[in-house]
């Protein structure tokens, strides 16, 4: 701060843009590293002077339309930054507080207190409790709801004299109870807070109010709730909204005796001339101090709830009245066509974000865009130095952006205010000449917020709305928001969005927060170093981001082992089409049963993956492709093929409608995965037997090779018959445990089953052993579905295909191979 006071708001800009620039170019590699796609040489920078211009044309644009206004109301301050706020630039942490009930003397001088308390009454009190007692020297009034129930209760104090004392009837007994002075109590009178109107009070730091001590007004207001304290809020429209909205419905004082770093100010006259200057929660104890000298403190707790805190600075912020401007929700029924937009022309992904942001748009107050800084875009405004009228319209504005266009928004701290204005500007309402510039900025949000004017409609090759905004899930009250504020205030009509998206935050494996104290803390550039930037992405794939996304060492090695199966799998491919090519392709007629499986699952997949893109369910098409690859590939079809790939003639028939399957698996996989596993699909792609794009990235998604014609109508049986190898493989491998057997072709299966099943395994009795994996199947019929495993120890095994049978030995030019070996080899000689 104290270096901040010594510079000049140029010198604080040109040292921001070198700050900002430096991690521009850091973001831009580190994004380039991960495998991001963009413009990298030609980004949208909101510090750029095109974009500055455009900002301040937008601002323009809202003027226009009449939704701009400058007023005194209570904003989010923040007094170490000395700054308004926006709700979208606090952050909610705990925070230890005084919760305080006070006493306010109720003033029975007049009529109307007699009537309603009664001639009578002994000593009354209105009760309030607050937790910022520091805004009691802001006092103007006390709230009632006016159809609560409240009671006027006369309470025994002991030795000391009773009092009567107004309590919500519901706050009635846990008060009574909790407040220690209090040993009886009797309820004298019930009646509604609106029946209490006409009742005023005088301030309790005021011990013995005279004649000429000014009272101050009961109000009613709607937002009074009976969930904690008494039913009596404490008003100070100078440091609430909500008291702002109850002063300006009953024209109260708005009184905010504190100054821009948070310190009271000698505006108070009644409170300890030590106050003045001091910070205000610091101030707090002197407040309950001069209350406790009152005797008007009744009870002081501490409580512990989220309050606000700068999200720069990350210190406590406060409510303050000051001189702000805003863009009103009600102009142009901006709240209105919002709600509407939020509800019928927006796709909120996922759906709950519709109701988040519908939630804080029903309920926002005018936006506040003005910011205290020196850093940032200014509200194009001036005042005449002769009357003070604001000067601000869309003439002046442009005229402005059309300087900031070539100069950024750096002239308007360089040059004087006659230098901006229009040549002959004079001042409508008394004629001036001269004038002085507006110092506030416009807020942040506001700048990103028009990115739709200043990305989508600048650039000839994109187009508005944007398709998808994506963000955080706390940008429901930044961007996502001010963006729909930004384009419907300027008249645009409608959202500049079709489809919002909101991801959850990374918290570690147990779904605790990260930080550097808890030691749990994973730095992405440490999992690139260690596993590349592919299993970055990966990871951000995998996991459904509609929640909070966790990350630890032990998920990273899962996806490492997942990433390894996929590639190993498509290394399979690659290199059991060495010599294949796009002629060699079999028709679809020509394709075996169990081929015909493959492309149907191929195409199952295909669909599966593009529809979970179209709906951002990227962890979907993780999750489809691993088990694509893992399992219906590497352990069912390619475990399957490797005899007809390794075994079979290079030109036959069986091997080419084996390599056609595989070539379609590659070609569609490679697509499929290239949004996530970019650098793995590009890697691959120039071993893809076709013609192509040079790049993966460049081939349309809309060309991946998966016929409808593929598809099976009816796979009832093959899923059948994969229950079917799966009981197999389990008794080969408990025969295996056993040491029956050294590997499956080593083995004989008989396999008894009943209709229909029995059926469907002699209709491919043939392939059989090749879909099992062994050398013989004996199918057996019967009622109880069984198999049974046995050795075949009285068989040679052929040293070609490993299969055992009685064939091998039987030709002598290769008396080691089985007839099928032997015929493809070229096998002569007549049999021994």
């Amino acid at each position: 701060r104290s270096k901040k006071e010594t510079l000049s708001s140029t010198e604080i800009r040109r040292r921001c843009r070198v700050y900002a620039q430096k991690f521009v170019n850091i973001q831009r590699e580190e994004f380039k590293r991960l495998g991001v796609l963009g413009d990298w040489e030609n980004p949208y920078l909101t510090m750029t002077p095109d974009y500055e211009a455009d900002i301040v044309r937008e601002f323009g644009k809202v003027v226009e339309s009449d939704g701009v206004y400058k007023a005194k109301k209570p904003v989010l301050w923040c007094p170490y930054d000395e700054t308004a706020l926006a709700e979208a630039e606090v952050e909610y942490a705990d925070h230890t507080s005084p919760a305080i009930y006070v006493k306010f003397k109720i003033n029975m001088r007049s009529l109307a207190a007699q009537q309603i308390l009664g001639e009578n009454v002994v000593d009354p009190y209105l009760i309030i409790w607050t937790t910022t007692p520091w805004t009691l020297a802001a006092n103007q009034a006390i709230c009632l709801h006016p159809k609560f129930d409240y009671q006027i209760v006369q309470v025994d104090r002991g030795k000391a004299f009773p009092q009567t004392w107004i309590i919500a009837k519901e706050l009635v007994e846990p008060c009574v109870k909790k407040f220690d002075e209090v040993t009886d109590h009797k309820v004298l009178k019930t009646c509604k807070g609106a029946d209490l109107k006409p009742l005023r009070y005088f301030s309790p730091f005021i011990y013995l109010p005279n004649l000429d001590t000014p009272s101050y007004p009961v109000v009613l207001g709607e937002h009074v709730t009976l969930e904690q304290g008494t039913g009596c809020v404490h008003t100070a429209p100078g440091h609430g909204r909500e008291d702002y909205q109850v002063g300006m419905e009953y024209d109260l004082k708005v009184f905010a005796p504190v100054d821009s770093r948070g310190r009271f100010t000698t505006e108070i006259e009644i409170l300890p001339d030590s106050l003045p200057g001091i910070e205000v929660h610091k101030g707090n104890d002197s407040i309950i101090a001069a209350l406790k000298g009152n005797y008007a403190l009744v009870k002081e707790e501490k409580i512990e709830h989220p309050y606000p805190h700068c999200w720069r600075c990350k210190k406590p912020v406060i409510f303050r009245a000051t001189e702000q401007w805003f863009i009103s929700m009600s102009g142009q029924n901006l709240r209105e066509q919002a709600i509407n937009a939020i509800e019928t022309k927006v796709k909120w992904i996922p759906e709950w974000g519709k109701d988040r942001i519908l939630g804080m748009m029903k309920n926002r107050p005018d936006w506040c865009i003005s910011r205290q800084r020196s850093w940032g875009v200014p509200i194009v405004a001036f005042s005449c130095t002769s009357c003070g009228k604001l000067l601000y319209n869309k003439i002046i504005i442009n005229h402005v952006a059309k300087q900031m266009e070539t100069g950024g928004a750096d002239i308007w701290f360089s040059k004087s205010a006659n230098e901006l204005l229009p040549e002959g500007t004079i001042c409508t309402d008394c004629g001036g000449v001269a004038f002085n510039k507006e110092n506030d900025i416009l807020d942040v949000w506001f700048e990103s917020g028009v990115s739709h004017a200043a990305v989508l409609e600048r650039r000839p090759e994109l187009a508005w709305p944007a398709d998808l905004y994506l963000e955080g899930s706390d940008q429901h009250r930044g961007w996502f928001h001010s963006s729909l504020l930004a384009s419907l205030s300027s008249g645009k009509g409608c959202a500049p969005y079709a489809t919002v998206l909101t991801h959850g935050f990374t918290v570690d494996g147990a779904g605790k927060k990260m930080s550097k104290s808890s030691g749990n803390v994973v730095v992405p550039q440490e999992i690139i170093d260690k596993h590349g930037a592919e299993i970055l992405r990966l990871w951000v794939a995998a996991t459904d981001f509609r929640d909070d996304v966790r990350i630890s060492n032990a998920i990273l090695d899962q996806l490492v082992e997942a990433h390894r199966k996929i590639r190993n799998t498509c290394r399979f491919l690659i290199s059991n089409l060495y010599d294949y090519h796009l002629e060699d392709m079999a028709g679809n007629p020509n394709f075996l049963e169990i081929d015909r499986w493959a492309l149907h699952r191929l195409t199952e997949v295909k669909k599966k993956v593009l529809y979970a893109y179209e709906q951002f369910e990227f962890h979907t098409v993780f999750h489809t492709l691993n088990q694509f690859c893992s399992v219906d590939l590497s352990t069912f079809y390619l475990d399957i093929i490797k005899d007809r790939l390794y075994a079979s003639s290079a030109d036959s028939r069986e091997r080419r409608e084996a390599q056609t399957v595989l070539y379609h698996a590659l070609s569609v996989i490679t697509r499929l995965m290239a949004p996530i596993l970019s650098f793995t699909a590009e890697e691959i792609w120039p071993f893809i037997p076709e013609n192509k794009t040079a790049s993966v990235h460049l081939a349309s998604m809309d060309t991946i090779p998966a016929d409808d014609g593929w598809k099976e109508q009816d796979t009832s049986t093959w899923d059948r018959l994969i229950q079917v190898r799966n009981e197999v493989n389990s008794h080969l491998e408990k025969a295996r445990v056993a040491k029956q057997i050294s590997s499956s072709l080593g083995a004989s299966v008989a396999i008894h089953a009943s209709s229909p099943l029995y059926e469907q395994l002699k209709q491919r009795e043939s392939f059989l052993p090749t879909f099992f994996i062994v050398s013989h199947v004996d199918l057996i019929s019967g009622e109880t579905f069984k198999v049974e495993v046995t050795a075949r120890p009285l068989e040679t095994k052929c040293e070609r295909c490993w299969v055992y049978t009685e064939e091998v030995g039987h030709n002598s030019t290769h008396p080691t191979l089985c007839q099928r070996c032997v015929d493809v080899v070229g096998g002569d000689a007549p049999p021994c």
